[in-house]
Formats: structure tokens, sequence, C-alpha cells
């Protein structure tokens, strides 16, 4: 249901170490695990028990039946585009970040230093990015938590 990469192949600079993106995708993959498993499959529970109680009014039109379905179904769907929405924020901002690393990296070449120099900078940057990013999840995963919280049932 909720699935994230740090870099869409197309996004991804070609210098970016694979550590990184594996370090970056675990720490995120986990946030989005335990969202999935203390918020997401709680809402998921009540979204089906509420459209089953739906099912079960044989005095409702087929109408208000779809109508009675279509509220059930809100809330969770607010929930998936509120964590989609921040994990879009989070890989952007970590985008912009390595691509500010690639012009660096591309000044410095520019410059006329050696690929060794080059490559040092490069990685001590990405892996910066990841480390500041990294930093950024647990206030992320709290925002995310109260918002998750705060969604009317």
């Amino acid at each position: 249901m909720l699935e994230w990469r740090v870099f869409k192949e197309a996004e991804r600079p070609a210098e970016m170490a694979e550590a990184h993106q594996t370090r970056v995708q675990k720490v995120v993959e986990e946030m989005v695990q335990s969202l999935e498993k203390d918020h997401i499959r709680k809402m998921q529970g009540r979204m089906f028990r509420c459209s089953a109680d739906c099912c079960d009014r044989p005095s409702d039109s087929m109408t208000q039946v779809h109508q009675c379905i279509e509220r059930c179904h809100t809330p969770l769907a607010q929930a998936q585009g509120l964590v989609t929405s921040e994990l879009e924020k989070f890989q952007d901002r970590l985008t912009r970040c390595t691509i500010h690393c690639n012009d660096k990296a591309k000044d410095l070449f520019d410059s006329g230093s050696k690929e060794p120099a080059i490559r040092s900078l490069m990685d001590r940057c990405v892996s910066s990015c990841v480390d500041d990013h990294i930093n950024l999840v647990p206030s992320m995963t709290r925002r995310l938590k109260e918002n998750l919280d705060s969604i009317q049932q």
C-alpha cells in the first residue's frame, strides 16, 4: 500500500552510493511500517467494519449504501494522502540536497580538480544529506502520528 523509494531511477544522481541510499531507505521503511501497523491498519479495520455495517441496512437504497461506504473510506483515504504527501516532500528535499552535491562536484571538476577529490567531495556531501534527512525522520514520524490521530473516524 505505502511504498517509498529514496529516488526514482531517473532522479537518482549517478554518484549516489548504494550504501547511502540503503541507509535512508531502511529508516524510512521502518517508519512507514510502524505507521501502517499502529495507525493505518486500525483505520482499515474500522473502514471495513463500517462498510459492512452499511451493507447490513436493508431499508437503505443502493445510493444510500454507496454514500455510506464512501463516508467509511474517507478517513483512510485522508490518512494515505497525508503519508504520501509527507514522504513526497521528504524525497523532494533529499533529491534537492543531492542535486546540490552534484553541482558542487561539477564546480570542482570545472576548476580542474582530479577525480579522487571530486568523488571524495561527492561522497561526503551525499553522506551529509543522508545524515541530515535521517535526523528529520523522528520529527516527521511524530507529526504524521499526530495528524493521523486527528483524522475524524
